[in-house]
Formats: structure tokens, sequence, C-alpha cells
């Protein structure tokens, strides 16, 4: 039998998700680990001095004119995939992975996608519910049935945010309920502690509440200190079905399912002996190998961020946010504030006649 190919590998950004695609790139066997760039100097030094003989840059136009490989892992801030993503695509890298939210926008997220696409370049966005054991197993009993027809998904999120957790935690209700299209978004959001995380700002606390064209809920409750309804667990999924509830907790191995028979709970479950960040690279690897491009999860990744754009909408205009969202324009702002007595005028219309 041949060898499978080894692939030269590059990764741009060196911070939590790009240092995880390292350490994935190395751990490997279908990878070669070639170059690195991030603008701090003492990152490229700590990468030097645990991966000797690996070329470091300080500008991604550097390493992409002078060191081009097969892969090129993106890695930097959210604003800026877009231009370094596309610049990578234009050396003609066989495959590439850019990290989680695709873009700062649904708009660079699709962009960054629609160019993928067209070029059949495969791409990795390295979302790890789906490269787990437990989570995978639960995503399976819930498409089997065994709760029934899937109505809600409640998620609680303590010490993150919407974009930065949230874009998780929504892939996998994205990837829970398939080809449901998106309906609408409404959320609170508490701004007052001006937190910022992984060089976005985001908020202190929020509640989004989104359905799907059939109804299908999905409720995140994240923030810098949530309540949480099960002590212990910063991270609790809860999905309700029309015959029964499955509860698990985020990166814990194992859940709770309740059914027509009663509760149980199983695992712990053994987990993959392989990062999350690593499944998504073999797999990115196999598809170069094939020559199937598979968009699955990239296409999950860009639903659950326009949930959090929507999101991040209806906190900014105080109005429901609605899909598809490139269609989507805000109303006027006005001076409406509810819950206040009503003047008798400034129009306005008659709750008590709706329809009437």
């Amino acid at each position: 039998m041949s060898e499978r190919p080894v692939y030269s590998a590059a990764v741009i950004g060196c911070g939590a998700g790009g240092t995880l695609s390292i350490r994935a790139l190395a751990a490997s066997e279908r990878y070669e680990l070639v170059a690195v760039c991030d603008q701090r100097q003492e990152v490229r030094d700590a990468v030097a001095r645990e991966f000797p003989g690996v070329r470091t840059y300080a500008d991604h136009r550097d390493l992409l004119a002078q060191s081009p490989t097969d892969v090129v892992c993106v890695s930097t801030y959210p604003p800026s995939h877009e231009e370094i993503a596309l610049a990578a695509l234009e050396t003609g890298p066989r495959g590439m992975l850019v990290e989680k939210p695709l873009g700062d926008t649904a708009a660079a997220g699709r962009r960054i996608l629609d160019a993928m696409v067209k070029s059949g370049t495969p791409l990795a966005v390295p979302h790890g519910l789906v490269a787990r054991a437990t989570s995978l197993e639960v995503l399976g009993r819930v498409r089997a049935g065994d709760i029934g027809e899937l109505r809600l998904v409640e998620i609680e999120n303590a010490g993150w945010d919407i974009i930065n957790a949230g874009i998780h935690w929504f892939q996998f209700f994205v990837t829970l309920i398939g080809t449901d299209p998106l309906a609408g978004v409404l959320a609170a959001v508490d701004t007052s502690s001006r937190t910022f995380r992984d060089g976005m700002r985001v908020e202190t606390e929020a509640v989004t509440y989104g359905w799907t064209r059939s109804g299908a809920r999905v409720v995140l409750h994240s923030g810098d200190h949530v309540a949480h309804s099960r002590p212990g667990k910063d991270t609790l999924f809860r999905l309700v079905g029309t015959g029964g509830v499955i509860e698990f907790w985020g990166w814990e191995n194992g859940y709770r399912i309740t059914g027509p028979t009663g509760a149980a709970e199983v695992g712990p479950v053994p987990e993959l002996d392989r990062s999350g960040h690593q499944v998504h690279l073999e797999e990115l690897a196999r598809q170069i190998e094939e020559g199937t491009p598979d968009y699955t999860v990239a296409d999950a990744s860009l639903r659950a961020l326009e949930l959090c754009e929507a999101a991040y909408l209806s906190h900014r205009h105080g109005c429901l946010a609605t899909f598809p969202l490139a269609d989507f324009q805000p109303p006027e702002a006005t001076d409406w504030d509810a819950g206040t007595p009503y003047p008798g005028e400034g129009g306005g219309r008659d709750g008590r006649r709706l329809g009437a």
C-alpha cells in the first residue's frame, strides 16, 4: 500500500486558535508544519523554540510570498479574516482552515465561503462540538428520533459571549435542525461592563432567542456571569423534543436522556484520541487527497454567524431581526418607549384591534 501524502502547512495568527492548529499539525502524520506568522516577536520566538526549523514571519504577506504551502490556516482576529483568507487563496493552496467566526460579519463570511467554493478549495472551520464523541452521539440520537421532533434548544454559558462562544453553540443548533431555515431573532444585550474578549467588544450578558420556519426554538443565555440552572455546569445544553429531553454539558463526556421509559445517565463517553482541530485538519487532508470538497461544516458555521449578527442587530436597533439576513432592513428609529403610558398622540396602532 502506498503511503498517504503529507501536506505542507502554515499558520497565520498564533493566538488561542492558531496554537491549536499548530499543535494539531505537529501531531498529525498528514502534515508538515513549515511556517507561522504573528505580529508579536515574543510569540514568534516561542514557536521557534518549540518547533526548530519552522520559519517565522511578522507579516502574512511575507509568509505567503516566501513560504507558500499546501494548506494555510487563518487564525487571526475576525475582522482580518476576509483580507488574509482571500490573499492566501490567491496563492493556490490545496486546502484552507479559517477559524470561527468566518468573519466579523455574515457578509464577510459569505464572501470567504463563496470564494472557496468557486475555486473548489476544501475549507475547514474547526467547530469542536462536531468533532467530539459525546456531542456527535447526542446529534445522532436526535436525528434518530430518540426524543421525538426537536422543538427547543436551551443553552447556558458563563464567562463567554455571543460571538466568541455563541458561534460554537449556534453552529451545533444549526447542525441539529439541518435544512430548516432560520426565521427570526430577538436579543436583549447588556453592555454596561464594556467587556472585550479576543479582540472584540462584547456584551456583559445577553439572552438570544431565535426560531426557524418550522417553529424550532433556540435560547442562549450567555455572559460574564450567568446563573446556572444546574449547579457546577458552566455550559449546559438542554434539547427538548416532543418525546423527551437530552441534557449535556459542553465539553464534558456524557449526557442525560429522559424519555418515555424514564431518565438515564449515559457515559462517560470515550472521546477521540485527537484534538478537535486535528480531527478537522485530517478531514481536510482526506478531502484534498480524494478531491471531494465538503462545505457542510463551513455552511453551518456561516448560518451560525448569521444568528450571532442577527442578535447584535436586534439589540442595536431594538427590533426583530428577520431572515434571510442579507435582506433585513432595520426600521427607522423612534421615541416609542414600551411600558410607559400612551399619550394619545404621535401615531401607533391599537393592540386591542389587531386584525380588526
